[in-house]
């Protein structure tokens, strides 16, 4: 009897993270250097204390059209308090979280410490994972599948 996945087994735990104090130009060139499109802040100490998105990013390049491009620190343009999972969480509230927001990824913590991301991208690989594997297919049970995700299901 199968069981159903967790965000622990799925996630990415080697995260590009940023300093809040870091240069918003440098934390802009890292995550281009490291090709992501977000990523958390993080203390010395592995506490999350934001998030910062590309779409953070292109907003300070939007205000540019107005005034010269501001400078600062990642701290003055992330994400306060952004949204979490915990590492014990099911992948199918992670999948019906996603559907009701714009987020592409949520930092993974136990307690306040930053301890991975888990992307829209994992979710989708887990499902591969997962059909590769029918014996496993007890984790379909109606009890985890949204009405929303029900619905989409239906139209295919």
């Amino acid at each position: 009897m199968s069981r159903v996945p967790l965000v622990e087994e799925f996630m990415t735990s080697k995260v590009v993270t940023l300093d809040p104090e870091m240069d918003i130009y440098e934390a802009i060139l890292k995550m281009i250097k490291h090709d992501v499109s977000g990523s958390p802040v993080a203390t010395q100490d592995g506490t999350l204390v934001g998030m910062l998105s590309e779409k953070d990013c292109m907003g300070i390049f939007a205000s540019a059209a107005y005034s010269n491009l501001p400078g600062g620190t990642v701290a003055e343009y992330m994400v306060m308090h952004p949204e979490t999972i915990g590492l014990k969480a099911d992948l199918f509230t992670v999948a019906g979280i996603f559907m009701h927001r714009p987020y592409r990824r949520l930092p993974v913590v136990d307690g306040e410490e930053l301890r991975g991301v888990v992307s829209r991208t994992d979710i989708l690989r887990a499902s591969v994972e997962l059909w590769q594997h029918p014996e496993g297919r007890d984790w379909t049970d109606s009890k985890y599948l949204t009405d929303d995700i029900k619905a989409l299901l239906k139209r295919k």
